[in-house]
């Protein structure tokens, strides 16, 4: 037998990043109980899992307040008030937010310095449009003492040529990782292929991590992530139970099962699902349905599949794929 082989996985670079709570906030405009957030957060550090996303560092002018909960702003104060001052020496684990471009972030006044924050990282979600903000944001974040990660969303969506750029922007970032993101769930395995090997390629030298990040459109979140392990990749996401915005992400607890690193231990992820994800089914929905297969497959936001099962018509599947193809 070959001395190596693409399920042997055991690799001491590999760090796993856990977005429940940012994520899976989008399925419930982050109203999340504090008791939820603190089980996740003290879930990630039994299990050995190497960083948290708390949420976002969204504008409370574009999302106020009285209708979206404390996870999609992530004040100190609420931040603290769940976690405590956080000790990531202490604890293993590393608190991560999402800061998107184009507005919906006041990233100047909401990125204070890491040292008067229980953050230790920023995470810059963006489009290829969007890439001069991203990368001044990233500059920002990382001038104020944060460990840095370059989101480039919806990537199924855009021109090689846009891929291209976006790299050659971020390459001489200080950036420590570029992520694939696979915001429509629509790539196959080749995909994730060309688009590693296009990404690595354009970051050879630098010191910067690629990373994934799938969505479950197609039920094909986890076999794309293991496939971005496989070729290389050293940063990984995943939620707990796949919770996330429509059909859901890869699930934590397969990602933790393949790996072969004895420092993750499953356990604890079996308790949260069966104390809290669970519950959360009976009033919260998410996983790869019908509609949202349709919305992959055509490589188009799940926006429409979410509002279509919001409707009472919610399971008529031929009736969604007849709307959705004659708008194409």
């Amino acid at each position: 037998m070959a001395e190596k082989a693409p399920w042997i996985t055991y690799r001491p670079t590999l760090k796993v990043l856990d977005c429940t709570i940012r994520d899976g906030g989008l399925v419930n405009d982050h109203l999340f109980s504090d008791e939820i957030v603190r089980a996740v957060y003290d879930t990630c550090v039994a299990a050995g899992i190497d960083a948290m996303e708390i949420g976002y560092k969204n504008s409370s002018e574009m999302f106020p307040k009285s209708d979206f909960g404390p996870w999609r702003h992530c004040d100190e104060e609420d931040m603290r008030r769940v976690v405590g001052d956080h000790d990531p020496e202490a604890s293993g684990l590393k608190l991560s937010a999402m800061a998107d471009a184009g507005g919906k972030s006041n990233w100047k006044e909401q990125i204070e310095p890491a040292a008067d924050s229980v953050l230790d990282m920023i995470r810059v979600a963006f489009y290829a449009h969007q890439t001069s903000e991203a990368v001044e944001m990233i500059h920002h974040a990382h001038e104020q003492g944060y460990e840095t990660m370059a989101n480039l969303m919806a990537v199924s969506n855009i021109t090689e040529t846009e891929v291209d750029a976006v790299l050659e922007a971020i390459k001489p970032s200080p950036a420590g990782t570029m992520v694939i993101v696979d915001s429509f769930g629509h790539l196959y395995r080749e995909q994730i292929d060309l688009l590693y090997s296009k990404y690595a390629e354009a970051m050879e030298g630098t010191g910067k991590e690629i990373g994934i990040h799938a969505h479950n459109n197609m039920q094909l979140a986890f076999a794309n992530t293991i496939e971005a392990i496989i070729l290389g990749s050293d940063r990984a996401d995943a939620t707990m139970a796949g919770l996330g915005r429509g059909a859901g992400n890869c699930p934590m607890e397969l990602l933790l099962g393949f790996l072969r690193n004895p420092k993750f231990d499953l356990r604890p992820v079996m308790q949260l699902l069966r104390d809290h994800m669970d519950p959360l089914r009976k009033s919260l929905e998410w996983g790869a349905l019908v509609p949202y297969n349709i919305t992959g497959q055509l490589n188009l936001h799940p926006r429409a599949a979410m509002e279509f099962r919001a409707t009472k018509e919610k399971d008529d599947y031929v009736k969604f794929y007849d709307s959705i193809v004659a708008d194409i």
